[in-house]
């Protein structure tokens, strides 16, 4: 079942007001499907119009801007593995624009790989594109299941096929594929076994604390590199770290940070993958928002001193919006979420959970998750 991407209308708003559109986003998430669409029904990637850098055939005629005819709409996916995309990407738009409208897609953040000449400012607009979630399957007609989407992810060949043994093999593939392939094109790491092995050691640290310290320790090398290697897995969408909140009349934790994967379906441990697939959801809300309205939206987490914590604080501008604890079940208010509500200017506090239960009392909304993103509108 096809399931349409929340970001298309956001997408054709931006190639109408006359500017380019930069789709960024976990390889495989359906960002070159979603390109696709804009082409018109039927299209595939044997359209003229869509140019992909990862087929050698095509690179000679990007790199010589040999552009099909009569093409008023072009697609260039994984451009940025080019060395001199910017240049390139800059030089057509500013002479074809007039007729042109100009998609980019890539597996990596966009913004950051824009390797040398003039700047691009002005020109297009950055879109990060997420995996599937509740609304985006309601929306689409499909009865949400939010325990397939705990078990599957929310990547929609997986997701859509909900078969094990696929999503297995889907799974180990498409990390090979980052670290193998999208890593090598965009940094120079000698050690891609070490990195692959950093890769296989975050599961088990989503949700907690991290420890770059552990980590340094179970990889033999030094903090830095560590570092290093954890920039450039956020750059290529396999995990995001938050940093905590501080508050008034709070001791809190100021340098500790918190780190999920985009492919939550990874956790082994029930509780902190529920956690990991709201963070997602959380950071899809934050990205939407600030990728087309502006705003500055901030992921953040609280924790005391005295190791109390509240999972996630949404933050627009630098003020709280509102604060989400995660619990499998639906039980009481947690200790944690009463005394924050008491003694933090954050103005509604959510506590979600897998079961049905939901009541409000004063600051705080005890919910299932699906009536939480209904609630808030989550895309």
């Amino acid at each position: 079942m096809h399931v349409p991407r929340y970001l298309r209308s956001a997408v054709e708003r931006t190639l109408g007001k006359g500017k380019m559109a930069f789709v960024g986003g976990p390889r495989q998430v359906g960002k070159t499907t979603l390109a696709l669409e804009l082409l018109g029904a039927g299209a595939d990637e044997s359209h003229p119009a869509y140019l992909n850098w990862d087929d050698p055939r095509m690179r000679p005629r990007i790199r010589a801007a040999e552009l099909p005819a009569n093409q008023p709409l072009l697609i260039f996916d994984e451009i940025h593995k080019y060395a001199r995309w910017r240049n390139l990407i800059k030089g057509i738009w500013d002479t074809e624009k007039s007729f042109r409208k100009i998609v980019v897609t890539g597996s990596a953040r966009l913004d950051l790989y824009r390797k040398g000449g003039d700047s691009l400012a002005g020109r297009y607009r950055y879109f990060r594109l997420h995996p599937l979630s509740l609304p985006e399957l309601e929306a689409a007609g499909r009865r949400p299941d939010l325990d397939a989407l705990l078990r599957f992810g929310g990547f929609p060949e997986p997701l859509l096929t909900a078969d094990e043994t696929e999503h297995r093999l889907w799974q180990r593939e498409r990390l090979s594929r980052v670290v193998r392939d999208d890593l090598r094109d965009l940094e120079r790491v000698r050690e891609i076994s070490l990195v692959e092995e950093l890769v296989d050691l975050l599961p088990a640290r989503v949700g907690a604390p991290l420890s770059v310290a552990n980590l340094r320790q179970d990889l033999e090398v030094d903090h830095k590199t560590v570092e290093r290697w954890l920039r450039i897995l956020e750059n290529l969408y396999v995990c995001f770290r938050i940093t905590p909140f501080g508050v008034p009349r709070i001791r809190a934790v100021k340098k500790q940070t918190k780190l999920y994967l985009w492919d939550w379906s990874q956790v082994a441990d029930p509780g902190a993958r529920f956690e990991n697939l709201v963070a997602c959801q959380l950071l899809k809300y934050c990205h939407l928002i600030e990728d087309t309205q502006g705003y500055r939206m901030e992921l953040r987490f609280l924790r005391d001193t005295q190791r109390r914590e509240i999972d996630f604080v949404v933050l627009r501008d630098n003020r709280p919006l509102f604060a989400v604890e995660c619990k499998t079940g639906a039980r009481g208010i947690g200790p944690a979420v009463g005394y924050f509500a008491e003694r933090t200017p954050i103005p509604r506090f959510y506590q979600v959970h897998r079961a049905e239960r939901h009541f409000a009392t004063g600051k705080v909304t005890v919910l299932p998750f699906s009536s939480f993103c209904s609630e808030l509108q989550m895309p």
